[in-house]
């Protein structure tokens, strides 16, 4: 039995969303934030030492694997269980479409999110209780630091993005991969976080919000907004 242990409004949508796009049965063990917070809570160390989620369980085969890391899970999902392609390079691909797809699965996380997350952390920072003689400086820091180096980067990787979408259907090419389902979540969370006009991230989520895979994932880890 697969497990996924899904923290509400987290990248850990993603792994519900390919394990329905593969078809597979599955188990969700869900976490609340905490509300004042929003982090994960302490239970999920019990699982994983970082206390992060997605965590991944699977007991097939005779032994338990446990897994972190969406990137990670998605490749040894899709490379063990994906075994007609449907979401991967096919022995037929050819090496420029193989370096796409791999790409896109690291981009994700090593290139695109950390300004993302610096934007939320910072402009967090400038609502955070504090004496009042500091918020002047704390918000000065802030908006520095997101107007001189953050919202630039952000701007970089979305217009990136944009130009990549011109060029083909989806990111690794013309066919929907588990790359795509990796990559929605920074855009999900730029799109929150006021993205601007960009029609062909519009297209790409209103795309992927309609695929039946995508909906029956909602409908099993509940409600998904990225937070601001």
């Amino acid at each position: 039995m697969i497990r996924v242990h899904h923290l509400e409004n987290s990248r850990s949508q993603r792994v519900l969303w390919l394990l329905e796009e593969l078809e597979l049965p599955y188990e969700v063990v869900r976490y609340q934030r905490d509300p004042k917070t929003m982090l994960a809570p302490a239970s999920l160390r019990a699982v994983h030492p970082l206390g992060k989620s997605p965590v991944l369980e699977d007991d097939g085969l005779g032994r338990k694997t446990i897994l972190a890391e969406s990137a990670a899970i998605i490749e040894y999902l899709v490379e063990r269980y994906d075994t007609a392609h449907r979401l991967s390079p096919g022995p037929e691909a050819d090496e420029d479409e193989r370096l796409r797809y791999r790409y896109w699965l690291h981009y994700a996380e090593g290139s695109a999110m950390p300004p993302l997350l610096m934007s939320l952390v910072f402009s967090r920072l400038k609502r955070a209780p504090m004496p009042f003689f500091a918020r002047p400086i704390a918000r000065g820091i802030a908006d520095k630091v997101l107007a001189g180096y953050v919202d630039p980067q952000i701007r970089l990787h979305l217009d990136y993005l944009e130009s990549v979408l011109a060029k083909h259907e989806w990111f690794a090419g013309e066919r929907f991969t588990a790359a795509d389902i990796q990559m929605s979540f920074p855009i999900e969370a730029a799109t929150a976080r006021g993205a601007g006009e960009r029609p062909r991230l519009r297209r790409f989520l209103e795309r992927i919000h309609a695929r039946p895979a995508y909906q029956r994932a909602l409908e099993r880890g509940g409600p998904f907004e990225v937070g601001r």
